[in-house]
């Protein structure tokens, strides 16, 4: 068998030989030789030795300790106060993707998880199936961690596509590198450790249907996924931010459409775009369905920006946290029609909410550019605790900057603005990251949306008035109502070009009876321009 790259554990992967040697002189400083992985019985049931100890990380306890420690002292992620309900990290050798899988694990210390759920694609195997680790144990240089297999034993009975296949994990690292970081942020827990032996969209379903019987409020899932591969640094970095970008969305059909947008644009070297997707599908499809849950980024990096590695192929690591977002006021919704109106426009929000709304969303931006934390707020008003979706547009001198949002209504109402915000300053991709420098120049608009409603017809849209959503199959793209107004654009204009610019659908795809239009209203409100 090929000697893994520790920048990614796929086999193809091969330095120029100058990078290599550096590689092996970095690696060398930390790490010895490993055997590979093996099993061994034992009085307490079978251990899964460790494959990579001494290849993607320290073979030896105490280095392993210092190691891991000073990456998670290096991290510096926004301070999430709300329950964390999984985490998306690197699986690569930690000299390259250990210190964006810190920034995940950081927000894990003091946390009180009794069952971690390890998910990832098998780099070693193909089959139709999901294989889980049903009984004894996984050790590391750091100690043994228990399988629970309570849960293991319930997974194997509710799908046939669920198998009791230990042979899959033994030399498979994806999982194991997860470990020494678990075993330093969290004092008592079991595993329950699956590969998934393809990418078939069909298993991501079974397995989350299987995850919700077993799930409750001790349990973490961890999708372990490396980004792009081998592609050229500007490259990768291009295209992790936007799937970043659809990971942010929370939708399933936005990832699977942006990573074959990916693989349509055929760039150079490029082998794949997240190796490790049937994971994080599967936290998508559970967020869907397990409680309010919002994607909050943690960290990007890729091996280019490691001292090992090489820009002209690199591999891309990302941290993403899917965080509940708990209302202070449960099932505290009343109706639009019983709120009061005398102090307040049409859509129910008083100047002054709006007023505090775009203070959030400019306090938040200017802090995470400058400190990489989130602020915290605590608002008065039900109005805006209340589940809205929302866009939020950035502009510097009248140009567009940045604009991202999303219909999901999951979560309060400021706490979505200030996602929205730190995503349209950071993570549009048709921009480069707002800079620290920029920050005074910036103006804020926040449009605050109605429900989606299906139309029969283009006839129904009300141009200036309605927002537009086009969707088929995995495509979709949106305009908000303003678009049409800071144009010009006639009805068809505006149609063709959301077809076309943004839905990456035919021009005409509008008059399609098999394409979805959906319409909204959004209340639209903007920072009063300064005074020269």
């Amino acid at each position: 068998m090929e000697k893994k790259s520790p920048a990614s554990g796929n086999n193809r992967f091969r330095y120029p030989l100058g990078a290599y040697l550096t590689v092996l002189a970095v690696l060398s400083l930390a790490f010895t030789s490993a055997m590979p992985g093996e099993q061994k019985e034992t009085k307490s049931g079978i251990v899964r030795k460790a494959a990579v100890a001494g290849e993607f990380y320290p073979r030896d306890k105490v280095p392993l300790e210092k190691y891991v420690d000073a990456l998670l002292r290096q991290a510096d992620p926004p301070k999430i106060k709300e329950p964390i309900r999984a985490i998306m990290v690197p699986h690569a050798g930690y000299v390259y993707s250990g210190p964006v899988a810190a920034y995940a694990y950081k927000e894990l210390e003091g946390r009180n998880f009794k069952t971690v759920i390890l998910m990832a694609n098998s780099h070693t195997e193909w089959f139709n199936g999901i294989s889980v680790y049903k009984k004894g144990s996984f050790e590391t240089p750091l100690g043994i961690v228990s399988i629970d297999e309570e849960k293991t034993s319930k997974l194997l009975t509710l799908s046939s596509k669920i198998l009791d296949r230990p042979r899959t994990h033994e030399e498979e690292h994806a999982l194991e590198v997860q470990l020494p970081f678990l075993q330093r942020v969290l004092k008592d827990f079991k595993i329950v450790p699956l590969l998934f032996g393809s990418d078939e969209p069909e298993l991501s379903k079974v397995l989350a249907d299987a995850l919700k019987k077993i799930v409750d409020d001790k349990t973490l899932i961890v999708a372990s996924t490396d980004m792009s591969h081998y592609p050229s640094y500007d490259d990768a970095t291009s295209t992790d931010r936007e799937t970043l970008q659809a990971i942010h969305t929370g939708q399933l059909d936005t990832l699977d459409a942006m990573l074959k947008q990916h693989v349509e644009k055929g760039i150079p070297n490029a082998e794949t775009f997240l190796c490790g997707v049937s994971g994080v599908r599967t936290v998508l499809r559970l967020s869907q369905t397990l409680g309010p849950t919002v994607p909050v980024f943690l960290k990007y990096e890729n091996s280019g920006d490691s001292p090992a590695g090489d820009k002209n192929r690199v591999v891309g690591y990302g941290a993403v946290a899917f965080v509940a977002q708990q209302s202070t006021t449960p099932n505290a919704s009343p109706p639009a029609a019983v709120e009061k109106k005398s102090a307040t426009d049409e859509e129910g929000m008083t100047p002054q909410e709006k007023k505090e709304l775009l203070g959030i969303a400019r306090s938040t931006v200017e802090s995470y550019v400058q400190t990489k934390k989130i602020p915290a707020f605590s608002p008065a008003s039900p109005a805006l605790r209340r589940p809205r979706g929302v866009f939020v547009t950035l502009k510097e001198t009248g140009q567009l900057r940045g604009c991202i949002g999303r219909f999901d209504s999951s979560g309060p109402l400021y706490l979505i603005v200030q996602q929205m915000a730190i995503s349209a300053a950071l993570q549009d991709p048709r921009f480069t990251p707002v800079s620290a420098d920029e920050l005074g120049q910036l103006e804020y608009e926040i449009s605050v949306l109605s429900p989606l409603k299906k139309v029969k017809t283009a006839d129904e849209i009300k141009l200036g008035k309605h927002g537009v959503q086009v969707s088929k199959g995995l495509y979709h793209g949106v305009f908000l109502p303003q678009v049409a107004t800071e144009t010009g654009w006639s009805k068809e204009k505006f149609l063709s070009e959301l077809c076309s610019q943004k839905a990456g659908l035919p021009e005409n795809c509008w008059k399609d009876p098999g394409v979805d239009l959906q319409v909204f209203t959004a209340d639209v409100f903007s920072e009063e321009k300064k005074q020269e």
